[in-house]
């Protein structure tokens, strides 16, 4: 069975694909998320590389670093400004789709918060997520759990 999700940014310059089930989703409270969605968090969409591909436009990127001490590559819309994607420097066969660009957002369910220790003090973290004060030496769990999830929603939809 063949799988496409796809996604734009604000002003539709750049549109794209994914060709493949996502990974996971999380969200992140770093400070530097908070400040590139001009909000309490980023969400992140984990998807392999090679299934994400450009259909219009081309996106700019700039290189930040991160509260993880790593190097973050953001490509953005140069026309809109619209954050969609992140390339982590030590994982080359992942991105990171920032998820609100999506098409169709209604079946996301992010099952993890990072950087909790900088989180708004309005938001509610919920227990029933996995919870990491900063950034998780192994996203393994994460990915686990969002297989987990979606195994039991395609069980209940059958």
């Amino acid at each position: 069975m063949s799988v496409t999700y796809t996604g734009r940014c604000q002003c539709g310059n750049i549109r794209y694909e994914i060709h493949a089930e996502p990974l996971t989703l999380y969200l992140c409270h770093c400070t530097e998320c908070q400040k590139q969605s001009s909000s309490a968090f980023g969400m992140s969409l984990t998807v392999p590389r090679d299934a994400v591909v450009i259909i219009r436009g081309c996106p700019k990127a700039w290189t930040r670093g991160a509260d993880s001490g790593r190097e973050v590559k953001c490509l953005f819309c140069d026309n809109c400004g619209t954050r969609l994607f992140h390339e982590r420097s030590y994982n080359q066969h992942t991105i990171n789709v920032k998820a609100g660009t999506l098409d169709d957002t209604s079946w996301l369910h992010p099952v993890g918060n990072l950087w909790t220790n900088s989180a708004q003090p309005w938001v509610t973290i919920s227990d029933d997520m996995l919870n990491y004060p900063g950034q998780p030496k192994d996203m393994r769990l994460l990915s686990e759990r969002w297989q987990q999830l979606h195994s039991e929603t395609k069980k209940a939809v059958e």
